[in-house]
């Protein structure tokens, strides 16, 4: 048995690797789009979620807040009452920024002295970043513009002080890139598999491999593991590049990483395979990988956040294995994410992954007899 899946999956290999246009759909266009995507690609901002750590009791500091709270760029979502809370909120990406006025902010204002305003932004994705911290220093100079227009003064009274968790730099490749890591992976991945059997229909030998005394789930296993395997140095190539070419930082657990990209592949190849099975040529392959491909990379988290999207789409998301690589590899990759805090995003793309082949697998034996 084993030696009859092994014969199929080289015979996988020389029919991807003799074609000259296959060798290069597999390796040139991921790097090159790579390259393209992480220094093109940027985002708007949409909303600013935001909480308020208040110390201050002076009047001075409720008339910095009153703008905050009056801003339409920005929305506080939570009012917090000690230093612990910031962390949580940041970390389940409940808010952007945390906005903390210390004690003396006030009373420094009132004496003379510039006052310390501090944000502490989440810089995860910087470009988000950038524009909310550009919105908080149009608030804090027009207060200043005021302060001194009323009260006099020479020195800037409010100082803002900036604090940029997970990427300090907010460099905007740290957020870009990972995700491309995953969106290119899917598309190799895709483009291999959903083309396996009609490749086989369309040149003929399809029957030939009927005739041969494989069993229908060892051919689906023959087809399945050329993807796989090509997916795996694919991914491990653009994460090369994006740690040693565009220098992101990977902070978090390996073995995290590769069992996020074990089960992802596996939803893919499941999806790549039922596309196939019901594909009878290539362009039929083609067109049903694209069909998938465009609103998983939509849905996936990683132009348009999906807590800004509508409450339908925001469950459709749910089944889409891609939108939980994307927090893996980003979690991994910028913010050192443990093991056992990913079981979240692990659990549903296995579920995914199952399904997806034992529903090819049911519709290989289907289309067979």
């Amino acid at each position: 048995m084993f030696h009859r899946i092994a014969a199929l999956i080289i015979k996988e290999f020389l029919s991807l690797m003799k074609d000259k246009k296959s060798r290069l759909t597999i390796v040139i266009p991921p790097i090159v789009q790579l390259l393209v995507f992480g220094y093109a690609a940027t985002y708007d901002l949409n909303d600013v979620p935001i909480a308020i750590y208040n110390q201050d009791q002076g009047e001075a500091g409720r008339e910095m807040l009153a703008r905050f709270s009056g801003s339409p760029n920005f929305k506080i979502v939570e009012t917090i009452s000690r230093e612990s809370r910031i962390a949580p909120l940041i970390d389940r990406r409940d808010v952007l920024l945390v906005v903390h006025l210390g004690s003396d902010f006030s009373r420094d204002l009132l004496r003379g002295k510039s006052a310390r305003l501090q944000v502490i932004v989440d810089g995860r994705n910087s470009n988000t970043a950038m524009i909310a911290l550009n919105y908080v220093r149009a608030i804090v100079t027009r207060f200043n513009e005021e302060w001194l227009f009323e009260h006099g003064g020479i020195r800037p009274p409010a100082q803002l002080n900036t604090r940029a968790w997970f990427n300090p730099n907010l460099e905007s490749r740290w957020y870009i890139v990972p995700g491309i890591i995953g969106l290119l992976t899917l598309v190799v991945t895709m483009v291999v598999t959903s083309l396996s059997v009609a490749r086989e229909r369309e040149q003929g030998t399809f029957d030939q491999l009927l005739v041969t005394p494989m069993r229908p789930w060892e051919i689906l296993i023959g087809k399945a593991v050329p993807g796989f395997i090509i997916g795996m140095v694919e991914a491990t190539i653009i994460i090369l590049i994006t740690v040693w070419w565009f220098q992101v930082p990977l902070r978090g657990n390996i073995l995290a990483l590769y069992t996020g990209l074990f089960l992802f592949l596996l939803s893919a190849i499941g999806v790549g395979l039922m596309i196939s099975s019901l594909s009878v040529t290539q362009q039929q392959g083609l067109l049903g990988a694209f069909l998938f491909l465009v609103p998983a990379i939509i849905l996936s988290g990683f132009a348009t956040p999906i807590a800004n999207m509508p409450v339908v789409v925001q469950k459709i998301t749910l089944l889409n294995p891609m939108r939980y690589f994307i927090v893996v590899i980003r979690g991994v990759f910028l913010e050192d994410a443990p093991f056992h805090l990913l079981l979240r995003q692990f659990w549903p793309m296995g579920i995914i992954g199952i399904v997806n082949l034992v529903v090819a697998g049911w519709l290989f034996r289907h289309r067979i007899s």
